[in-house]
Parts: structure tokens; C-alpha cells; sequence
């Protein structure tokens, strides 16, 4: 029984984060760096709509979203948690530069799990995006 309760409990942790993006994942160069041990979610690369779902977010600390983009074009983040819709973002993404947005909210806006949605202006649009709780 605790092999059944610890494969259970590995598979839930390995669907913890679930990405969802269009194109491949990693170019040589970084729109932004590993958030470090403040974050929740490093998404490194994608191309086109996208977004990542996710959980483990404490509601007594602030959430910080980041997104960097690159392409001539625009990104609209979106962010819900747990069913309420807590920040937008709209981002400018020059082309041959990175464009970055950050949107901070409040301790108690973000609890467990959350959810962000990514729109793109154009498919060939490269974005990456962190989520951090920093202390």
C-alpha cells in the first residue's frame, strides 16, 4: 500500500506543471533567467499561444508575473487563480530586442493553484515567462 501511495503522490507532483505553448522549447538565447529559488515557474521558451497551469502558490506571500518577448508583435498574459481572475499583462515584443512586462500582486491574491494564458499578435512571437513569490 505506501508503493501505491508513493507512486500516486510521485505522478501528482510530476502533473504539477503543465505547459501548454505551440513551437519548441530553448533557443540560445535566454529571454529570461532561472527566477531562483523566489520562483514557482520558469517557462524558458515558446513560440505563439501558449500559457501554463500550476500549483503550490501561498497566499501570505506577494506573486510577481514576468513575461519577456521578441518578434514585432504583442503578448497579453492572463491570470486566474483558483477561479478568479487576478492580473493582465500586455507586453511589446520589438523585433531583434527582448520586450519584458511584470505585473506584482498583492499576499492573498494568488492561493494554490493558478493558471495563465498567453496570446500572442503572431505565431512566430518568442516568449518566456516566470512566476515568483519572493519573501
Amino acid at each position: 500500500m505506501r508503493t501505491k501511495n508513493a507512486s500516486t503522490m510521485a505522478l501528482l507532483a510530476a502533473g504539477a506543471m503543465t505547459v501548454l505553448g505551440i513551437g519548441p522549447a530553448a533557443a540560445a538565447d535566454v529571454l529570461l533567467p532561472h527566477p531562483g529559488p523566489d520562483g514557482l515557474i520558469w517557462v524558458q521558451e515558446r513560440v505563439g499561444d501558449g500559457g501554463v497551469v500550476s500549483a503550490g502558490a501561498w497566499g501570505g506571500l506577494p506573486t510577481v508575473l514576468t513575461v519577456a518577448c521578441e518578434g514585432d508583435g504583442t503578448v497579453r498574459a492572463t491570470m486566474e487563480s483558483q477561479g478568479n481572475h487576478v492580473a493582465d499583462l500586455a507586453v511589446d515584443c520589438p523585433a531583434g530586442t527582448t520586450g519584458v512586462g511584470t505585473v506584482s500582486m498583492d499576499p492573498g491574491m494568488v492561493t494554490g493553484s493558478f493558471s495563465i494564458g498567453i496570446d500572442t499578435s503572431d505565431d512566430t512571437i518568442r516568449w518566456a515567462l516566470t512566476v515568483t513569490q519572493p519573501e
